[in-house]
């Protein structure tokens, strides 16, 4: 998979942990990032607009898209989500809280944790994934942010082709990943329409495909109503060269209350195409959200299975906005 040994032995394993898609394909014939998403954690808002939430990200979404825009909206909020993967046989279910509110200094402050499985009759994998990050706006045009994550990893069981091994299962009780990485992102907002970020994840690069280091950029559009963005990511870890994946989301916010959301991503690793759908209803106390996403042209990384290789990730969470509860204290948008 990677340059380092270890990132190709944790290729196996991601292959090894994709799953069946009814009677079209073998469970090692879907591509590595179907089972396990490049270690990204994604809420309903950014799976709707395929991931392109580098530059508009916000509230939750900014503390697992780009840690600085947490400082860019003035929010207190809590929620939780949860991912399901149907053909993939894996399920994530994780809480987060973003506070840009209280504090007289701006500074904005997140914390997250997911709890996810996949293929429990066959390799277990579980894993914890932790984040926690902090932002500044250092002017109304400029934010930065700094993130960390921890993951821990373990197999419980074993592919039934490839049998126990450190790629396939036979682990118990073991963790094969348990590590610290850290995230970096900055936004510029020369106006208060557009915005331009670039964010770098896993930049330790611990090595492996289990934490991949990539560094992605966006640009988007957006006002009360609409917005747009586009985003391209560089992968350094998952393949045995740099890919990249290019991500475009459209949101139009319909009667004060109803997103409506579309994405497509194009993954340049197994050839893949998806395309994204999400609506939801706002309130100024809460939100509920749904997203649907699916691989429309799986590409020909094993071209000797046929069928469709296709996969679907259906999102969907809940957030309380504590800051309409609060006596005090701006709510505004810079």
């Amino acid at each position: 998979m990677s340059r380092a040994a270890n990132a190709v032995a944790a290729r196996a394993a991601l292959v090894a942990g994709a799953f069946s898609l009814g009677a079209h394909a073998e469970p090692s014939s879907l591509p590595p990032e179907i089972g396990y998403n490049y270690s990204e954690i994604e809420t309903p808002r950014v799976a709707a607009m395929a991931g392109a939430q580098r530059a508009f990200s916000n509230s939750l979404d900014a503390l697992f898209a780009n840690p600085a825009n947490m400082a860019v909206t003035r929010v207190y909020h809590l929620g939780a989500f949860a991912q399901i993967w149907p053909e993939a046989r894996r399920q994530s279910y994780g809480a987060a809280a973003v506070d840009s509110y209280v504090s007289s200094t701006r500074l904005a402050g997140g914390i997250g944790g997911t709890w996810n499985l996949q293929d429990p009759d066959g390799i277990e994998r579980q894993w914890s994934d932790l984040r926690f990050a902090l932002a500044f706006p250092f002017s109304d045009q400029f934010f930065a942010g700094l993130g960390g994550r921890h993951v821990w990893l373990s197999q419980d069981g074993s592919d039934p082709e490839l049998g126990a091994s450190p790629a396939s299962g036979g682990l118990k009780d073991e963790n094969i990943v348990q590590g610290f990485s850290f995230d970096a992102g900055a936004t510029l907002k020369p106006t208060r329409e557009l915005a331009i970020s670039i964010v770098g994840n896993n930049l330790n690069n611990p090595g492996s495909g289990f934490q991949p280091a990539s560094v992605g950029g966006g640009i988007g559009y957006g006002n009360e109503d609409l917005t747009l963005e586009v985003d391209l990511v560089s992968d350094f870890t998952t393949w045995d060269e740099t890919t990249v994946r290019a991500m475009a989301g459209f949101e139009l916010l319909l009667g004060d209350h109803y997103p409506i959301r579309a994405g497509y991503r194009y993954d340049q690793g197994p050839d893949s195409h998806s395309l994204s759908l999400g609506v939801g209803y706002l309130e100024s106390a809460f939100s509920a959200e749904l997203a649907v996403r699916r691989v429309v042209s799986p590409g020909d990384l094993n071209p000797a299975v046929g069928g469709d290789q296709g996969a679907t990730t259906i999102v969907f969470g809940f957030k309380y906005h504590l800051e309409t509860n609060l006596s005090s204290g701006p709510s505004d948008t810079f």
